[in-house]
């Protein structure tokens, strides 16, 4: 006989065949009820034992978070609330767990206290949900760039160049802490280190990706990033994954057809093959906000929120024409706004962003042409010389959740970008290099995977969509 998921079993037609199934024990009840689950559906099976016709030793030995194997019959249930349960022939207990000291007991638990418990967490219906839903945005992520045309590209994890020039990266270096070579002034001597060179953890695998695109015409990294930013808000993760496609021949209007077709697309995806999970996840969230005051409530439930981007159109609006509804909005003249808009060029909040797509626009928000002072070296400047062809994608609840541009295709023009930025020629001559041979216009964005997950299953804190969080001053597991 061979092993059934759960899953598969709980569609399966009653006809009193005998099962095998292996799972983890959520609760056992009266000594008869064991109520398992196995991680292939946020439902369990209930498996009905007799008690009389087993050891004693061995119903002790099944508690909570006990890993067991369950053989009986498939039968239709009296019970309410599933369709199938299992009357239990045999039983085999994998791994038992010490009711005492097992920490996740059927009742709930603070999603703080369950950060700490990272390694167990898992286990609990919440994250097992979570989690089920990440899997399928990952697979829809290549599924999609697959079925388009995009190849699979592996930027670096190691890098000696900081794609955003904010300095926030993680050194690598085999040079012994306690006692580094110096140079004669004094510094470190990273000539004796082990690339020669200094080296960080990647920010962004964007450059890179550039270089590949401007060869295999459509590319797409989907990989882990690192950011040294002292930050301990919800919406920051110290290690994290990016989703960034790069294409050759693609202006910022074909960027932006790209990014909202890819959206739609992939919570298309988890709307039509996860909805036992967001079902839960909608209602764990309407659970929780009726603790809140009706202000800060969401206007929208989960579900109804991902069709909302699913089923609108996005609105692209410029920049400019995004500051003077916002300069002239009740919020900013009232001063409701925690950051006041007084003035052209100045760096969209958060606030700013929900506000133009919850309240002003009522759909999502493509906002492009962006100030060149507060967008980086690589976005291509508009003829205006004073904006760049920037675009960020902004959703209902999170504000921007995808940042984009055409890149900056002109020798000259990037050449002198960099040096009023004052970016060293040598470490990016390469980069400099793709603008002298066979240049065209090309595009990219990128996005934060754990944010695409965060909006999906409603998670108010990004520690809690992915599996192992890392902030500052936490690396536990």
């Amino acid at each position: 006989m061979s092993l059934i998921s759960i899953k598969k079993l709980l569609s399966t037609k009653p006809q009193s065949q005998e099962v095998m199934v292996n799972g983890w024990v959520k609760t056992f009840r009266s000594n008869r009820f064991i109520a398992l689950n196995d991680g292939s559906t946020i439902k369990n099976i209930q498996c009905v034992v007799d008690f009389e016709n087993f050891d004693e030793n061995l119903i002790k030995s099944i508690t909570t978070g006990a890993a067991i194997r369950v053989t009986g019959a498939l039968v239709e249930s009296m019970g309410r609330g599933q369709s199938v349960e299992i009357q239990v022939s045999d039983i085999f207990v994998h791994g038992s767990a010490d009711p005492e000291t097992y920490p996740i007991q059927p009742k709930k638990h603070s999603l703080e206290f369950l950060r700490e418990k990272a390694h167990l967490r898992v286990r609990t219906n919440t994250f097992s949900a979570v989690m089920r839903v990440r899997a399928a945005l990952a697979f829809a992520v290549h599924s999609y760039f697959q079925q388009n045309g995009f190849y699979y590209f592996h930027a670096p994890i190691i890098t000696g160049s900081d794609a955003e020039g904010a300095g926030e990266m993680f050194r690598v270096t085999t040079l012994d802490a306690k006692n580094p070579p110096l140079n004669d002034d004094g510094a470190v001597n990273y000539k004796e280190d082990f690339f020669g060179k200094e080296t960080n953890l990647t920010v962004s695998g964007q450059l890179e990706a550039e270089a590949y695109a401007m060869g295999l015409g459509k590319v797409y990294t989907f990989g882990p990033t690192f950011r040294a930013e002292n930050s301990n808000t919800s919406r920051h993760l110290a290690e994290f994954w990016m989703i960034e496609p790069e294409m050759a021949f693609y202006n910022l209007d074909m960027n932006m057809d790209l990014a909202e077709d890819f959206i739609k697309w992939v919570l298309k995806y988890v709307l039509d093959n996860c909805q036992d999970d967001l079902r839960f996840l909608e209602q764990r969230l309407l659970d929780e906000e009726k603790s809140k005051p009706q202000t800060e409530r969401s206007e929208m439930a989960l579900l109804e929120k991902l069709r909302f981007v699913v089923d609108n159109n996005f609105k692209r609006v410029t920049y400019t024409e995004a500051i003077d509804i916002l300069r002239n909005s009740k919020p900013n003249k009232k001063k409701k706004f925690e950051y006041v808009i007084d003035e052209w060029g100045a760096d969209l909040q958060s606030e700013h962003e929900r506000f133009l797509v919850e309240k002003h626009f009522k759909c999502p928000v493509i906002l492009f042409d962006y100030p060149a002072k507060i967008k980086a070296f690589y976005m291509r400047l508009n003829e205006d010389e004073k904006t760049v062809r920037a675009m960020d994608v902004l959703f209902p609840g999170i504000g921007e959740i995808v940042g984009g541009s055409q890149r900056e295709e002109r020798f000259d023009v990037l050449k002198q970008k960099m040096a009023d930025l004052d970016i060293p020629e040598e470490e990016l001559w390469w980069y400099l290099e793709l603008r002298k041979f066979g240049t065209a216009e090309h595009s990219g964005f990128g996005l934060g995977f754990e944010r695409l997950v965060q909006f999906a299953t409603g998670m108010g804190n990004i520690r809690d969509v992915i599996p192992f969080p890392r902030t500052p001053q936490n690396a536990e597991f």
